[in-house]
């Protein structure tokens, strides 16, 4: 499961465990942007209502962070993409931290390796 990590008495996983582990978390992330892409699309489509072409663009455009293009004249486009907006920056958020996370978890279990009962078995800096 991608949101099982070893616990840190465990030893370290192999590379190759770990460059499975990211490319999970890289394909959950290219498919949960995939999703927030097509419901743009769909949303900017049906509210604003603009063609698919420029709805597609404007979705893309608000999920990376850029901004609208397409003109909003109704109020039913602009309060959806008011939430739309909302909705990529949290998006956004947490796509970042599915995708670190096998590299923070690893860095800070190779970390606790060291320690034993409190005290690290590395030697101090001269």
């Amino acid at each position: 499961m991608i949101t099982k990590f070893e616990h840190k008495s465990f030893p370290l996983i192999s590379l190759w465990n770990f460059l499975f582990r990211v490319a999970i978390s890289f394909a959950l992330v290219i498919g949960i942007t995939f999703f927030s892409l097509v419901l743009g699309t769909v949303g900017y489509w049906v509210f604003v209502p603009c063609e698919w072409i420029d709805a597609l663009h404007n979705a893309a455009m608000i999920l990376a962070g850029m901004g609208p293009v397409v003109e909003i004249k109704t109020t039913v486009g602009k309060l959806f993409s008011t939430f739309y907006a909302l909705y990529s920056g949290i998006a956004y958020l947490t796509l970042m931290g599915i995708m670190m996370a096998p590299f923070y978890h690893r860095m800070l279990h190779h970390f606790h390796l060291d320690e034993e009962e409190g005290k690290t078995k590395t030697k101090p800096l001269k």
